[in-house]
């Protein structure tokens, strides 16, 4: 395991001793599913839901990657996880700018209180579907090719 990012590291115990997990798959599995229900929704013009399903799929693939780092890390910001991300891993600024906008689904695409009147589903269009999507395919291959890199090193 690397020792830079150590201190992040989940541990658990099992059998009497200290076993490090790493849930890397496990994260990276949810995020496409996540994907594909993003799709799902778009189909079915359950639009709110398909920005937030893209939101929830990038942040799991940013945690899949942190994971294949030996890191465990907290928080929903797609951008803020790119961006504390170590200096060799992290993206350029153009993809977490684009996060930025994945970051705006995560809560009022759920709650009508986010909103001035009406409900969430009243406020998301096809296009801010679509959108969503496409930065969250970009951003779930950034960290499956990071992953993949980081696993040959291993």
């Amino acid at each position: 395991m690397r020792r830079g990012l150590a201190d992040a590291v989940r541990l658990y115990f099992g059998g009497g001793c200290l076993v490090a997990m790493r849930r890397t798959e496990d994260w990276l599995r949810q995020a496409k599913k996540d994907l594909g229900h993003a799709r799902r929704s778009l189909d079915m013009e359950d639009y709110e839901w398909s920005c937030f399903s893209a939101q929830q799929s990038a942040e799991k693939a940013v945690k899949a990657l942190y994971e294949s780092l030996g890191a465990h890390v907290l928080g929903h910001s797609v951008s803020t996880l790119l961006q504390k991300l170590p200096r060799q891993e992290r993206p350029d600024a153009a993809l977490v700018n684009e996060a930025k906008l994945l970051d705006r689904h995560y809560i009022p695409t759920r709650y009508t209180n986010s909103h001035p009147e009406g409900a969430p589903m009243d406020y998301y269009t096809r296009q801010d579907a679509l959108e969503a999507l496409r930065i969250a395919e970009k951003i779930q291959q950034y960290c499956e090719d990071r992953i993949r890199r980081t696993e040959k090193k291993s």
